[in-house]
């Protein structure tokens, strides 16, 4: 049975994160000291991507050690860093392509979670396959770090849309799955719809990034 008050939470609490991204990414679209604080020096760019990795894995890892307002707060901190290093797809793509972009990940997005929650196949192979097509994805984008090859892009980004299209299904049903186990009203239903959240929040970032590599308009 789907604990419909346990799923609401966790895309409540992804939906706090997309739109404190989206609200801290257009504060520093509009303010040329933060753009060039970030974008002024590459070591401050990526000091900032290493940090939002360290706060997904401190989040990640010490869930059940903290308390339910600091999943909270730390899910929060991440969305805003997010947020600072996101902006810079305002600076490469149009306007009108990055909100078409993301009408059409959110639809696409909604119909995958929407299945993943309400088919009755297990999804853990699935889940399985698409985590090692991730692996793959950073490898593979880390080697084109260095030969910087546009095809080479575009190939990785279509493995990713299929990647986090399946992985969105798998999280959706696992998510489910737990809201189904935890007591209602609990610390423990608090914590897990936060890392139901991220999770999710990872999804649809990745895929929204993806599908903007594909179709994006790019300035001129």
């Amino acid at each position: 049975m789907i604990n419909n008050g346990f799923m609401n939470k966790v895309y409540g609490w992804m939906s706090l994160g997309l739109l404190l991204t989206a609200v801290t990414s257009f504060v520093v679209l509009s303010s040329r000291p933060l753009l060039e604080i970030i974008f002024g020096n590459v070591w401050i760019y990526y000091g900032l991507l290493i940090l939002e990795i360290l706060v997904v894995i401190f989040l990640s890892a010490a869930i059940n050690k903290m308390s339910a307002s600091m999943a909270q707060a730390t899910f929060i901190l991440y969305s805003i860093l997010n947020g600072l290093s996101l902006s810079v797809i305002f600076l490469v793509y149009t306007g009108s392509s990055i909100a078409t972009v993301f009408i059409i990940t959110a639809g696409m997005f909604a119909l995958i979670s929407a299945y993943g929650q309400v088919t009755k196949r297990d999804l853990t192979s699935v889940g399985s396959f698409a985590f090692m097509g991730l692996i793959g994805i950073i490898l593979a984008s880390i080697v084109n770090m260095f030969f910087h090859s546009d095809k080479a892009s575009l190939v990785i980004s279509y493995i990713g849309v299929v990647v986090f299209v399946a992985l969105t299904a798998y999280d959706s049903q696992k998510i489910k799955m737990i809201g189904a186990a935890v007591e209602p009203g609990s610390d423990v239903e608090k914590k897990a719809s936060v890392i139901g959240a991220l999770q999710l929040y990872l999804d649809f970032i990745n895929l929204f990034l993806d599908l903007l590599r594909i179709m994006g308009g790019r300035r001129k």
